[in-house]
């Protein structure tokens, strides 16, 4: 790593020809913006990040074609490489690139052949951490020289000399050698401003230093401070401590359609914070304000419930979504826990097709906070017509144990399609009362294969003893013999879990029973008989499983040995 504090050395002239096409640079520092912008959003084991890092590392071997180093200069605003403009943002921010290297003196970066193998993610994650840096924080320079490159090298200038004349041309020879006339002219060079409101400082103190560097600094830090404040916050608070002192009807309604326009105009600047800010004191307000008239308090409660009305959230969700940067999640969560019960629905719905991977999380943390305070909703949504906001409800009944779903979980067994009976299964079991169990019997003679199997699974899981007759009648009758191994399988293992020893006769005989002229049961039938009584155990049910130890029938064979194994 080569660091050099020596004035950066002049560019080429305008009219040199550069050694390549300009495009091939210019394609290179729009894939370094794009890696850049993907580190910021994605994991690191993410296909997007991982495609952006494998673009850029093709765009420099694009370069190495040509040359095996390349280097730039930085402005304010560009990236300069052959005294031509090969990235230009007009824009003095964090997210811009020339600014970042250009504010902690860095005017010139060379990369070597080798840089995209082994130190380019090195140089994005410094990227990035500059970007999120505070003043307390160490400086781009410093973060670059602490990562020790090897195939990158930069000069730099010392940003508190650069643009500094020289030292000896400071102060003119002729007061050099004068002291006094150096005063004079200082006294003569002050003019006085004696406008109305304009402060003299000579007015207060006729030292020429008053003040040292280290109170300089903190005034400077404080007046930074004041002017970096939000306001907006400290508006809001005004507003309704005007609203809550003063009882006439004129200035509380002015001051509820200030507030209505001023949700408006916080949400489409992207002021979440605020929002949040203002919706939560407003609840504060309704309890404290005195003498209200009904009309008011609606108009003040209407607040909070327009950002949960469907319109307003979707604007909102949607355009959340096709943002490059989200606003600091921060910010989005306490958003969020302003939504009403009302938002459900839209959330739910904005769920099953959301695809940012920051935003999502924090919309799962909401609907987790509404479902489950607010199970009247959850539970209503159940029988929404909208099929993803039905089944994201069945899975949170479920989830939340919520023994008032039984009922519509009840209707969507009678009348919803197969997709959400399935759901509906699981989430009766979760629920796991008597009354949830009952409707699961009843899907054992489900009119599809997937939820019959779902609804055995989960009543022998259950160990639900009531659904026994149902499941005896299917074992010894034909049922057990038409249906296809899958379900004949979840058929027999709820039954062994329900039986118990009771059982082990019936099993033994279609295991090792014969029929008429010495045939015996099918193979899947006498395997699923052999798992059924593992699932029992026992001395009994093992003494009928030995009986069979030498079955020629690979199937009954298999399966005889991996219920003598038990369930280890």
């Amino acid at each position: 790593m080569t660091i050099q504090t020596a004035p950066v050395p002049a560019t080429k002239p305008e009219g040199d020809a550069p050694p390549f096409p300009v495009a091939i640079v210019e394609e290179l520092l729009r894939l370094l913006v794009k890696a850049v912008r993907a580190h910021q959003l994605y994991m690191h084991n993410n296909p997007t990040y991982l495609r952006s890092i494998e673009l850029l590392a093709a765009g420099f071997n694009q370069v190495w074609t040509h040359t095996d180093e390349i280097a730039f200069g930085f402005t304010e605003t560009e990236f300069r490489w052959h005294d031509r403009a090969v990235l230009h943002e007009a824009s003095k921010s964090a997210d811009s690139l020339p600014w970042l290297f250009f504010k902690d003196g860095i005017r010139e970066v060379k990369i070597l052949r080798g840089f995209e193998t082994d130190e380019l993610v090195k140089l994005l994650e410094v990227i990035q951490r500059a970007r999120k840096a505070t003043q307390e924080d160490d400086d781009l320079l410093t973060m670059l020289w602490e990562q020790d490159f090897v195939y990158l090298r930069y000069r730099f200038v010392d940003l508190a000399m650069e643009g500094a004349p020289p030292l000896a041309d400071t102060v003119p020879a002729e007061t050099r050698s004068a002291p006094q006339a150096e005063a004079s002219q200082m006294q003569e060079s002050v003019v006085s401003d004696t406008r109305a409101g304009v402060v003299n400082l000579e007015d207060f103190d006729t030292t020429l230093y008053f003040l040292d560097d280290r109170e300089l600094d903190y005034l400077k830090s404080e007046v930074s401070k004041e002017y970096s404040r939000d306001l907006r916050p400290s508006v809001l608070s005004v507003l309704l401590d005007i609203f809550e002192a003063q009882w006439d009807v004129a200035v509380r309604e002015e001051i509820c359609t200030i507030l209505d326009s001023f949700i408006l105009h916080l949400l489409s600047a992207g002021q979440f914070r605020s929002v949040a800010f203002l919706l939560r004191e407003v609840q504060v307000t309704l309890g404290r304000a005195k003498e209200m008239k009904p009309e008011l308090r609606t108009k003040l409660e209407s607040l909070p419930a327009r950002l949960s009305a469907p319109e307003a959230l979707s604007q909102l969700l949607q355009s959340l979504e096709e943002a490059v940067d989200l606003p600091p999640q921060a910010d989005l969560t306490e958003l969020f826990e302003q939504l009403r019960p009302t938002a459900l629905a839209t959330v739910f719905a904005w769920l099953a097709k959301l695809q940012h991977p920051m935003l999502k999380p924090l919309l799962e943390n909401a609907a987790a906070r509404l479902a489950g305070q607010n199970t009247a909703e959850l539970v209503k949504l159940i029988a929404s017509k909208n099929a993803a906001v039905s089944g994201e409800a069945i899975r949170r009944s479920g989830g939340l144990h919520t023994a008032a779903a039984v009922a519509p979980l009840s209707q969507v067994m009678t009348d919803g399609d197969q997709p959400r009976r399935i759901l509906a299964v699981q989430a009766l079991k979760d629920i796991g009362t008597p009354g949830a169990l009952q409707v699961l019997e009843r899907a054992v003679d489900d009119t599809d294969r997937d939820v019959r199997v779902a609804a055995l699974r989960a009543l022998g899981s259950k160990a639900y003893k009531p659904a026994l007759p149902r499941i005896d009648a299917a074992v010894k009758g034909k049922r057990a013999r038409e249906v296809d191994l899958t379900e004949k399988m979840a058929l027999f293992e709820a039954y062994g879990a329900l039986v118990g020893e009771a059982g082990i006769g019936v099993l033994d005989e279609q295991l090792n029973g014969k029929g008429f002229l010495g045939k015996r049961e099918d193979s899947e039938v006498r395997a699923c008989a052999a798992m059924a009584l593992g699932k029992i155990g026992g001395h009994r049910a093992t003494g009928a499983l030995r009986k069979a130890a030498n079955e020629k029938d690979v199937v009954v064979r298999n399966a005889i040995n991996k219920a003598l194994r038990g369930p280890g």
